[in-house]
């Protein structure tokens, strides 16, 4: 069942343009890896939020640079970066835009269009509103973290290789959790 969303609802909602907060906002994914999980981040992601005073009619627009993962291994992030993975040369960026904000059993969902490689699918991430409030330098920020699940193969990110007990080394699902803090414009 969906709701609708009402800035009441949000404690402190306070509408306006804000922008992602590069230093203080992160991407990480975790995907399994023969018996146990890789965990990363991609370090640098940046755009902006629209909050409207009907919060249902908000919008995000986010970039992210998969050439800035870290999985804290050199060797593994430079494959990632290369066309079994990323092809970053081919696609330096990733985006998101949302489509709408949603309230579906008490839980916020934002659906938008995310583009990985080139490669544009419909998507709805659960969304965590962190909070409102002002930073010790006077700065007005929201914070947030939202989640989802993707497939590798359907972003044509296919590379696997079959293990010697039969089963593949990499699983296809790939759990991804944005954590954003954004400063008032």
């Amino acid at each position: 069942m969906t709701d609708t969303i009402t800035a009441a609802q949000i404690p402190g909602y306070a509408p306006g343009t804000y922008a992602i907060d590069t230093s203080h906002s992160t991407v990480s994914f975790s995907v399994r890896h023969v018996v146990a999980k890789v965990r990363g981040v991609i370090e640098h992601i940046e755009g902006t939020i629209v909050l409207a005073d009907d919060p249902a009619a908000s919008t995000v627009e986010a970039t992210v640079d998969p050439a800035t993962i870290n999985t804290r291994n050199a060797d593994r992030d430079a494959h990632l970066r290369s066309g079994d993975f990323f092809a970053t040369d081919e696609h330096p960026q990733w985006t998101f835009r949302s489509t709408g904000a949603r309230l579906v059993g008490g839980e916020y969902v934002v659906d938008g269009v995310i583009q990985i490689r080139g490669v544009e699918r419909e998507i709805s991430l659960a969304l965590e509103v962190g909070g409102f409030g002002t930073d010790p330098f006077g700065n007005r920020r929201v914070g947030a973290t939202a989640s989802f699940v993707i497939s590798r193969d359907e972003y044509g990110i296919s590379f696997n290789q079959t293990l010697e007990t039969g089963g593949l080394m990499l699983g296809d699902e790939v759990k991804v959790e944005v954590e954003i803090s954004a400063i008032q414009q």
